[in-house]
């Protein structure tokens, strides 16, 4: 004797997957972007990202490509409103908002704006393991699924000189960073990029808790390597932009349902 038919599968054409939106004017994607960089500076302050007023996030302006909406100077990140943020010109002078910016800050970001015009959000903190693996001077080795995403996509800056608050610096920074999504900053911590703030965003998560994993991982034992050609073949699949995108948008739902008042 024969059970019941089972039910037909539903047609994948019928299952919502969210995708980048699309925009109907340069407003609207404006408007997206800072509702964008907004819950991610508040994810960021939930992570323990900020260290006093050091850290910021930048996402270029849809319409005036050399400037860029950021953070305001001395706010916390879990304060952070949509209304809050402040745009600047790539010389950092206010062109929008009620505050500051962080002079020091934005000189590199600007820099990597300028250097890499596929780039519409910098993201850079002083957090905790971040900084750790700087200081080591060390590149992410590909020992997890996730630290492939960065595997030959992310270079050194070796070098400090204090203070990043000229020009020059952040020239340099751009320039070891190069088309890669990322960069280790010795004796400073991690800068990440990406064709989204959703993205780089992203990228920096991902990048601080495989930087956390390497260092535990080191200090347990001798952490297995990756070989190269599935290292490569794991970047390939996780490592694009549009990945880290996806990967993402659990912590947007969680952030703009759970703090709603981030949009006003």
């Amino acid at each position: 004797m024969h059970g019941p038919t089972p039910p037909l599968p539903l047609p994948t054409d019928q299952l919502q997957f969210a995708m980048p939106p699309m925009h109907d004017s340069l407003d609207d994607e404006r408007r997206h972007r800072k509702e964008r960089l907004a819950g991610a500076l508040r994810i960021f302050g939930r992570l323990g990202f900020e260290d006093g007023v050091s850290g910021h996030i930048t996402a270029r302006d849809p319409e005036f490509s050399d400037c860029f909406w950021v953070n305001p100077f001395g706010m916390p990140f879990k304060h952070v409103t949509v209304s809050d943020l402040v745009m600047a010109n790539a010389d950092g002078q206010v062109i929008h908002g009620r505050y500051h910016v962080n002079q020091a800050a934005f000189t590199v970001h600007a820099q990597v704006h300028a250097a890499r015009p596929d780039v519409v959000a910098v993201a850079h903190c002083h957090s905790v393991h971040g900084r750790a693996l700087s200081a080591l001077a060390e590149l992410l080795d590909p020992i997890t699924q996730e630290s492939c995403a960065f595997y030959e996509d992310h270079a050194l800056y070796d070098a400090y000189t204090g203070v990043a608050v000229d020009a020059e610096e952040g020239r340099r920074i751009a320039s070891s960073l190069g088309s890669r999504k990322a960069l280790v900053l010795r004796n400073h911590g991690l800068l990440t990029v990406g064709d989204s703030v959703d993205a780089a965003a992203w990228w920096f998560l991902s990048m601080e808790r495989s930087a956390q994993v390497q260092l535990t991982a080191k200090a347990a034992g001798r952490p297995v390597l990756i070989g190269h050609r599935q290292a490569v073949a794991t970047r390939e699949q996780l490592g694009g932009d549009l990945v880290a995108w996806i990967n993402y948008q659990p912590l947007w739902q969680d952030i703009s349902r759970s703090e709603p008042d981030l949009l006003s």
